[in-house]
């Protein structure tokens, strides 16, 4: 079988507090965009279960997620591990704050519940995500949502009106745990408005979503980071970006156009400030 893997964009981030498990409770604005890997699973003759990817740093066994989901899937089944090789062709950049690891292991669900005429629902599905990873969830289902807790508790939402992303990842990548540990210890300049955000969805108002988007995240990153994520959001918006926001933990930076020509300007413009720029569509 051959599946996509699509990518994800935070619109809003929120960090509401530290809970006891040591894991921080989230409410998060998730969009999916067409920014995508490909997956090709293969069944063995043997028990063997196999990760190849066209990044020769990635883990290759049971420590890469779509290993992980692959094993998780067949033991909610009842069973025994299966024979399998699964090939992934990264497109979506690593360590980026763009769910690349967790939406590959969702496709490994989506993939494995098809072979198998589909036993779990989708919703289902989602909660088996849960083992895997808290972003695996919502990339089992995608679209439009918003997602809370961990991010496990999710709601799907009125699809975000048809736009286009300008997606561009800077030349350093970011330690989640390291982030997650400095946000407890830094003074937040202000917080989304995630309300607003969801009252703009429900009304079909693409600029009134663009004019919300903000990650919190942000301010937890070292200076010299949090001054190129600045320039590049600067950058987008003077290209005539409705909004610009972090996805994630970043260190990606995103714009939000209605128009397909400023995207592509704005795209390039950024390649003077990475290699790993894209322009995408959002997916309803």
């Amino acid at each position: 079988m051959e599946v996509q893997a699509y990518g994800k964009l935070n619109l809003t981030l929120d960090v509401q507090g530290k809970r006891p498990d040591g894991y921080h409770n989230m409410q998060m604005l998730m969009q999916s965009i067409t920014l995508a890997d490909v997956l090709r699973l293969e069944k063995r003759g043997d028990a063997e279960l196999r990760v190849q990817t066209s990044l020769s740093f990635l883990p290759t066994g049971e420590r890469n997620l779509a290993a992980a989901a692959a094993i998780c899937f067949w033991k909610a089944l009842g069973q025994a591990r299966q024979g399998l090789n699964i090939s992934i062709e990264k497109h979506i950049p690593v360590c980026a704050g763009m769910a690349g690891g967790s939406s590959d292991a969702a496709a490994v669900l989506r993939a494995l519940n098809a072979q198998e005429r589909e036993p779990f629902t989708p919703l289902e599905l989602a909660r088996l995500g849960e083992q895997v990873g808290s972003d695996v969830p919502y990339c089992v289902l995608g679209g439009t949502a918003l997602a809370e807790g961990r991010g496990e508790i999710l709601t799907p939402l009125s699809p975000l009106p048809k736009c286009w992303a300008v997606v561009c990842k800077p030349e350093f990548s970011v330690s989640t745990p390291e982030l997650f540990a400095r946000i407890d210890h830094v003074r937040l300049r202000c917080r989304p408005d995630t309300r607003g955000a969801l009252e703009a969805l429900r009304a079909g108002d693409l600029h009134g979503v663009a004019r919300r988007m903000y990650n919190v995240f942000e301010d937890a990153l070292p200076h010299r980071q949090q001054l190129r994520v600045a320039q590049i959001k600067n950058a987008l918006i003077q290209c005539g970006a409705l909004g610009a926001s972090m996805s994630g933990t970043g260190p990606t930076a995103f714009g939000l156009f209605d128009a397909i020509s400023p995207a592509q300007e704005a795209a390039e413009r950024l390649r003077d400030f990475s290699r790993e720029v894209f322009l995408v569509q959002t997916i309803m």
